[in-house]
């Protein structure tokens, strides 16, 4: 079950802060950015909760998506194109928080919320419902700012941490962080893989190591039921991003779309809760 030792962060529980019924961490996926089109992304959202998601991540679109993949690199461009902005993903938000009372949180690179303005974004995204904001390539050195501006208004903020961090460097992140820590189960970008990266469980521990009390959740590379059991065997949460927006991208329909995303996040489910 989740660790019912972890502390709640701004608003929402972050995962794995109780436990939950049927046993096993929670699984996050994270649907396209703006998703096809823009209007839709409420129900996209809606769909993977319908279909057993615990939180939620909706990605900003990027032109520069350096921890991305060529599938999220493929929906941020088709977002961008499509001319969705940071307006129509905290609309999204605040739909789909409106809709479901689950924790939404955005994914964002730093460049487009230091454009937008920090008190500005976290001001927004707060009266969005959002829950708070994982920031992958935001250095915990230079987060004074966001931290208190997100603080100011309840929003978590989640650091990106990675096999090759040292573990003085896990210390720095997991103390400045809040919500939970996104463990990269690998080196590389986002997308779907045959396996699992073997140092993700080593990793976990050391996050944890460095402090018990904040929830590590592993994403990257997490595509199936088989591999979020496995992840869910010793992480806190289990994050999917990659495969839900390939079934998205490849829907011959939006109804379609809603349907596949619906079906993999219940067998994500399964796999997550179905553990021994």
């Amino acid at each position: 079950m989740g660790r019912s030792g972890a502390r709640g962060a701004g608003r929402h529980p972050p995962p794995g802060a109780a436990p939950r019924a049927g046993g096993g961490p929670p699984h996050t996926p994270t649907p396209p950015p703006g998703s096809r089109p823009a209007p839709g992304a409420p129900a996209a959202v809606k769909a993977v909760i319908d279909g057993g998601a615990d939180v939620v991540e909706v990605g900003l679109p990027h032109s520069d998506p350096v921890l991305d993949g060529p599938v999220i690199q493929t929906a941020d461009d088709i977002a961008l194109r499509g001319g969705v902005r940071i307006a129509d993903v905290l609309r999204t938000v605040r739909e789909a928080h409106r809709a479901t009372g689950k924790p939404i949180l955005v994914m964002t690179y730093w460049n487009p919320v230091d454009r937008y303005g920090v008190e500005r974004f976290a001001a927004e995204l707060a009266e969005a419902g959002g829950a708070g904001c994982i920031l992958p390539d935001l250095p915990v050195q230079e987060s004074a700012l966001w931290r208190e501006h997100a603080g100011k208004h309840g929003l978590a903020t989640v650091f990106v941490v990675a096999p090759s961090s040292k573990d003085e460097r896990l210390a720095e992140i997991t103390a400045a962080g809040s919500g939970f820590v996104y463990a990269a189960s690998l080196m590389g970008v986002t997308g779907t893989r045959e396996s699992v990266g073997t140092q993700a469980e080593n990793l976990v521990a050391r996050a944890r190591a460095s402090r018990a009390d904040l929830p590590v959740c592993v994403g990257i590379g997490v595509s199936d039921a088989a591999q979020a059991a496995e992840v869910a065997r010793f992480a806190d949460g289990v994050i999917v991003g990659s495969a839900f927006v390939k079934r998205l991208l490849d829907a011959p329909d939006p109804a379609a779309g809603l349907q596949a995303v619906r079906a993999l996040a219940g067998e994500l489910a399964k796999g997550v809760r179905g553990r021994s």
